[in-house]
């Protein structure tokens, strides 16, 4: 078998291997952690709502409410995981990953609504302070920051993985940091009866979960609109690819990321010699690679379409016009 006869062959083994990886790739979310997670949170949520009506404080009774939306959001990252493991089909070809990607846009609107009740019942409080049982409040909050602190080291070891998962990780963390502000103006509030400091700190702690819940929305509408991943340059995939020998011109280049950790790219190069094509499509998907794109899809031209048919080594390039690979 020949040089361009073992490249082809390597070529196709790669593409074989990169489209079983792809379909076999499970979405990367534990459910055990998350369902450890939300029954923590369901549970602590009556025991603060409890608390809040026994304390008449109304920031633990607000945090009970915080937790009962972040239960609602942790079901839906649960759900959506499930869904998300399910093989591809003939009619979902890349399976159901871009569910955690919903439920992460999901999961990052209904942080910023909390935030934004937050922020309300701050400036509520600001003008009609309420009396607090100062020394329950402060113990409610602080079992509250323990059972966060437990659920953030459950979820520790996935809080970089896929937007869904990052999007229940933030959950947690703003309940975490809800309970740390409750926690120090209940200290506050038990020391010098400065009521204040409780809308006060809320109002930080909805500040830090909007600045969180701008990245979640930022980065899943990103995935949904397919645009180009943040550490991928288009100028330099077109540079990559123009750089290996044999390619004429590019065009037609599209990237864009399935889901958290799956990029693809698709595009057209005019590699002019027919002979060439198999070397040229490994070296293609070889420097896509070192970008950190894994599913590549190439189609070689040995002209553009618009141009004029012509000779190429006695061959019509007519004839020739679509050698093996494909467009999405």
């Amino acid at each position: 078998m020949g040089e361009s006869g073992l490249s082809a062959q390597a070529a196709a083994t790669r593409l074989r291997a990169d489209c079983t990886s792809l379909q076999s790739r499970s979405p990367g979310a534990p459910l055990r952690r998350l369902s450890a997670v939300l029954a923590l949170t369901m549970t602590f949520m009556v025991v603060e709502a409890i608390g809040g009506w026994l304390s008449g404080s109304l920031a633990l009774l607000a945090d009970a409410g915080h937790m009962l939306t972040d239960a609602g959001a942790l079901g839906l990252s649960l759900l959506s995981a499930w869904i998300a493991l399910r093989p591809a089909n003939d009619t979902k070809t890349y399976g159901y990953h871009r569910w955690e990607i919903l439920a992460a846009l999901i999961n990052g609107a209904a942080l910023f609504g909390i935030a934004a009740w937050v922020i309300v019942e701050a400036v509520h409080r600001m003008r009609h302070p309420e009396a607090i049982r100062a020394d329950l409040f402060l113990a409610v909050a602080a079992a509250g920051l323990v059972v966060n602190l437990v659920s953030l080291k459950i979820l520790h070891g996935i809080r970089h993985g896929s937007l869904n998962t990052r999007g229940a990780y933030l959950h947690v963390m703003g309940d975490a940091l809800g309970s740390i502000g409750a926690l120090a103006a209940a200290a506050i509030i038990l020391l010098t009866g400065w009521t204040l400091a409780d809308p006060i700190i809320s109002v930080v702690i909805a500040l830090l979960i909007l600045a969180g819940a701008w990245r979640l929305i930022r980065e899943s509408t990103d995935v949904l609109l397919e645009a180009v991943p943040g550490h991928v340059s288009m100028a330099e995939v077109q540079r990559r690819i123009l750089n290996v020998a044999g390619v004429a011109a590019v065009h037609d280049l599209h990237v864009w990321t399935v889901n958290s950790g799956i990029v693809a790219m698709s595009g057209h190069a005019i590699a002019p010699e027919l002979p060439s094509h198999p070397r040229v499509l490994e070296a293609i998907r070889l420097e896509m690679a070192r970008l950190g794109i894994g599913h590549v899809t190439i189609q070689l031209e040995v002209q553009h379409e618009c141009e004029e048919p012509r000779e190429v080594a006695g061959i019509s390039t007519l004839s020739h016009q679509h050698h093996p690979g494909h467009k999405h």
